[in-house]
């Protein structure tokens, strides 16, 4: 299988490692309450189209996940999307976190977010490489019409 994905007019490889965490940083996903947190992350991906679980962990405090995003998805509403779903679903299925999160307010305001993917160090020396081979090629006389 190939690294990159394809889209109809690109192709890409967008990965992002993400936590999240329940306001006050409560201990809420122990037991059955994480187990079910863990299978609302892979069926509430499934129904946006192509977006993957990579890896996923359940934390009594947090989640980490690391989510394979094609770039027609801002990841700022994905993750809207996903932690509007999951609170929903999440207090609909546990009454007594309703009690614990008056409001039913879920979740803390925001989320960590970091791209996974490409060695930034290498990226850095094939931009320089791309460079410096625009250059040989001019002094050649490569792109003259």
């Amino acid at each position: 299988m190939s690294r990159f994905k394809k889209l109809s007019h690109s192709i890409y490889e967008c990965k992002y490692h993400i936590v999240f965490c329940p306001k006050y940083r409560y201990r809420i996903f122990e037991g059955s309450v994480g187990d079910y947190a863990s299978q609302q992350v892979y069926q509430l991906a499934r129904q946006k189209d192509l977006v993957e679980v990579e890896e996923l962990n359940v934390q009594a405090d947090h989640v980490h996940a690391i989510l394979s995003v094609p770039p027609k998805y801002a990841i700022s509403d994905f993750m809207g999307f996903l932690k509007g779903k999951m609170a929903l679903n999440l207090f609909h299925r546990y009454e007594k976190l309703g009690k614990q999160y008056w409001g039913r307010h879920l979740w803390s305001r925001g989320y960590c977010v970091s791209t996974v993917g490409l060695d930034e160090d290498q990226i850095r020396k094939y931009v320089r490489w791309q460079e410096k081979k625009e250059k040989v090629a001019e002094q050649v006389g490569l792109w003259d019409n």
